[in-house]
C-alpha cells in the first residue's frame, strides 16, 4: 500500500494521550508504592490517562497479587477518571491459547472500571494472521471495549504485527475501540492511518513508536513508555499541537532526542532510563529498574540531565 504521508497530517487536533506508568523500586528492591501513586496521580492531573500493568510497568514480570494491588491502588487515585490496564498472560514458546486466563486478567481489570489492552502472548500469536483474529474475537464476546495490540518483537519475543489486510479485519470488531501499534516503523503505521481513515474514522491508531513520537501529526494518538518520563511535556505539547502553536516542534525534538537516547538496544533496559529520569527530576527515590530488569550504565545519567534541561528550555523554564 503506498501512503503519501502529507495527506494524512492533520494539524490543530486534539490529541488523546495514555502513558505507561513506570513500576519504581526502591534501592533495596522492593516496590516503591508512594512513589507509583504519586506518579499515576501527576499523570492524571497533566490530563493524561494512566496505563498501568503495561511493560513500563514490568506486566511480564510481576504475579497476580502485585498487578492486582497495582489496579487498586491507580483506581484510588484517579477516582472516576479514565484508567487503562494491560491483560497479560505470560506463557512460553509453542503455548496453545489460553482463552480462561486471558478472561481472568481482563476480569481483574473490569473490577476496577480499567479498559483492557490485549497483550501479547507466544499462545495468542502462534499461527496465522486469522488465527490471531479468531482469538482476539472469542476475547471480545467478553468483554465491553477493549484495545489491540500491536507490538515488535524488539520488545517482547511473543509480539505481532499484523499484515494490514488483517488489520482492516481488526477494525470490524466493533468493541476493539483502538489498537496500540508498537512496530517503531513509521510505514507501517502511515498504512494503518490511511486505512483507518477510510473504514473507520473513530477507530484510535495509539503510537507505541518511541523514535518517532510525531506520529500525533498525521492523526495517530499515543501510548508510550517515553512518556512516564515527564508525562506534564506531553501534555504541553499535545495542547500546543491543537492550538497550532510552533513551540510543539522544539518541545517534540527535545521529547524525542530523549526517546532517542533511552530506547537504544537492548530496547527493554529503557524502562531502567526512565527510572533514571524521575530519579533526576527529583520525582522519585531511587533509580532502581525491576531486579529483573537489563540495566543501563551509570554513565546514562550525566547525558539524561542534558536531554533534561534541553526539555526543560522547550517549556520555557530554566534549566
Amino acid at each position: 500500500m503506498s501512503v503519501q504521508p502529507a495527506s494524512l497530517l492533520k494539524p490543530c487536533r486534539p490529541i488523546r494521550g495514555m502513558s505507561a506508568i513506570l513500576l519504581p523500586f526502591t534501592g533495596d528492591g522492593r516496590i516503591d508504592w508512594d512513589g507509583f501513586c504519586q506518579h499515576v496521580a501527576r499523570t492524571a492531573a497533566a490530563g493524561i490517562t494512566p496505563a498501568v500493568n503495561m511493560d513500563t510497568g514490568y506486566v511480564q514480570a510481576i504475579d497476580d497479587t502485585v498487578r492486582n494491588r497495582v489496579l487498586e491502588c491507580a483506581r484510588e487515585v484517579v477516582g472516576s477518571g479514565d484508567l487503562v490496564a494491560g491483560a497479560c498472560v505470560c506463557d512460553s514458546p509453542g503455548a496453545e491459547f489460553d482463552r480462561a486466563a486471558y478472561v481472568r486478567q481482563c476480569e481483574m481489570l473490569l473490577a476496577v472500571d480499567a479498559l483492557p489492552v490485549i497483550f501479547p502472548s507466544f499462545g495468542l500469536t502462534t499461527g496465522d494472521d486469522g488465527d490471531f483474529l479468531r482469538r482476539y474475537r472469542e476475547l471480545a464476546d467478553h468483554l465491553p471495549q477493549f484495545l489491540g495490540f500491536e507490538l515488535s518483537t524488539a520488545f517482547l519475543p511473543s509480539g505481532r504485527v499484523l499484515s494490514l489486510e488483517a488489520y482492516a479485519e481488526l477494525l470490524q470488531i466493533p468493541n476493539c475501540i483502538g489498537a496500540k501499534h508498537s512496530s517503531l516503523s513509521r510505514r507501517l503505521e502511515w498504512e494503518r492511518l490511511a486505512i483507518r481513515d477510510r473504514v473507520r474514522p473513530a477507530f484510535h491508531v495509539f503510537t507505541g513508536n518511541d523514535l518517532a513520537i510525531d506520529m500525533v501529526r498525521y492523526g495517530s494518538d499515543w501510548l508510550l513508555g517515553l512518556s512516564t518520563a515527564w508525562p506534564e511535556a506531553f501534555a504541553q505539547r499535545d495542547r500546543w499541537w491543537a492550538e497550532g502553536d510552533s513551540r510543539f516542534d522544539e518541545l517534540d525534538d527535545a521529547l524525542q532526542a530523549l526517546g532517542d537516547f533511552a530506547f537504544r538496544p537492548p530496547v527493554p533496559a529503557y524502562k531502567h532510563s526512565m527510572a533514571q529520569t524521575l530519579h533526576l527530576r527529583g520525582l522519585l527515590a531511587s533509580d532502581e529498574p525491576h531486579p529483573a530488569s537489563p540495566r543501563r550504565p551509570d554513565s546514562d545519567r550525566k547525558i539524561i540531565a542534558t536531554l533534561l534541561d534541553r526539555i526543560s528550555g522547550a517549556l520555557g523554564q530554566s534549566a
